[in-house]
């Protein structure tokens, strides 16, 4: 019995064994991902390609870099299976025309429309970490996803990345959001780490105040719409509060994961300026705190809810697999860096609840979407479509916390 509860504490031996079994159990599930062309199917529940099902760019560029990792870690076959994942960032998914990726392509390979931040942070990170796993012709692709994203997306001005154009680059959407912003600021950490170019690092750190700004400003829940001139829309999408991107209210598992990256980024910045490290990882806590407090067992069964109103009730239950995955990561992180104890009792409860009720140990992988009651449900999203959560939530515990999961895995 004391095996077993060690096998969820952070920092025994037996929870480091039981990560790892699961990362190699999540690399084995993957790794049927590439279509003919390069671009990611979908998986289903038992790791089955989703043929007549659409691939998209952003699920593409995770599985480049989540096999990058996996080729750093020396796990058979993961390079062959990144180069698959770039042939396709370099081919169907490209727009030849008009530069940048498309967001995916139909089953039948006809192209998705529109040019859409999310996707092109994602191929900034997954260049980054194909280049850190030294394979051809990644260092070429991130230099033209960086010019990409420059000349498209970053706003100077404002220090924040616009979300959305038309295919041809001509007409940029008045929508503005922070989902994008996030991963942003995820991809620019990782090429200040790979690159050393540190300017990206500063812009991270743009976006990063501000959001603490909006977050300080709404009791730490994140208002993540917002029209054109950065005015927040607290009510946006309130008649489709599931959407997976664009959710009504707050959504609980990206102030979690805010809160690591901006742990993440204060680090790498402050680790000789104790007074403003100090800030920042307060506002990591309070992100992480009112995050945890609000979604946590919120209708009395275990579970982070999916997304809550603007007093912290919830408004979808249903729990999502990334959630946890932050929460397991966050929690993590805040735990090495203040040495609280709170942060490493609520990992135990993470780690629990997660080989229970979230590992499917028939199929593999992680359940992606449950509801309150633990069943299974697909309303958001169906199958078991990528890793990329799943497996960094394997890492980063265990990771240097100032520097990103694919360096730290270098180092």
């Amino acid at each position: 019995m004391e095996k077993n509860i060690k096998k969820y504490m952070i920092d025994t031996e037996e929870n480091k064994v039981f990560l790892r079994e699961i990362r190699e159990n999540l690399l084995d599930f993957g790794r049927r991902f590439p279509s003919p062309q390069g671009s990611s199917y979908y998986l289903l529940d038992d790791g089955t390609p989703w043929k007549d099902y659409k691939r998209e760019t952003w699920i593409t560029c995770r599985m480049a870099h989540v096999y990058s990792i996996g080729a750093l870690l020396g796990y058979e076959g993961s390079g062959e299976l990144t180069d698959a994942a770039l042939r396709g960032l370099k081919g169907e998914l490209y727009d030849k025309v008009y530069g940048g990726w498309y967001p995916g392509v139909t089953a039948e390979g006809a192209i998705l429309p529109d040019k859409q931040c999310y996707a092109h942070a994602f191929v900034i990170l997954a260049a980054s970490s194909a280049m850190l796993a030294k394979r051809e012709g990644a260092k070429e692709l991130l230099e033209e996803a960086l010019e990409l994203f420059e000349l498209r997306f970053w706003d100077d001005k404002e220090g924040l990345a616009a979300d959305t154009w038309n295919t041809e680059f001509s007409v940029l959407d008045d929508y503005r959001g922070l989902n994008a912003n996030m991963h942003t600021v995820e991809a620019f950490l990782a090429v200040a780490d790979a690159t050393g170019r540190e300017i990206y690092r500063s812009r991270a750190g743009r976006i990063i105040r501000r959001v603490i700004s909006w977050a300080e400003d709404n009791k730490w829940r994140i208002p993540e719409h917002f029209t054109k001139d950065w005015k927040a829309e607290p009510e946006y999408n309130k008649e489709c509060p599931d959407d997976p991107f664009k959710p009504y209210g707050a959504t609980p598992g990206h102030g979690i994961e805010w809160g690591r990256l901006i742990t993440q980024w204060a680090l790498s910045v402050y680790k000789d300026d104790k007074q403003s490290l100090d800030i920042y990882i307060k506002a990591a806590e309070k992100l992480y705190g009112q995050a945890i407090g609000d979604a946590w067992a919120a209708d009395g069964a275990p579970g982070i809810v999916y997304t809550t109103d603007w007093e912290g009730k919830p408004v979808i239950h249903d729990r999502m697999h990334w959630t946890l995955a932050e929460a397991i990561n966050t929690s993590a992180i805040l735990y090495h860096v203040t040495k609280n104890k709170r942060y490493g009792a609520d990992y135990e409860m993470f780690m629990e609840y997660l080989d229970k009720q979230v590992l499917d140990h028939v199929n593999g992988s992680w359940f992606h979407q449950m509801n309150e009651k633990g069943e299974v449900t697909g309303s958001v999203w169906p199958g078991k479509s990528d890793i990329y959560h799943a497996l960094q939530a394997t890492l980063i515990p265990y990771c240097s916390p100032d520097i990103s999961v694919a360096l730290a895995v270098c180092k």
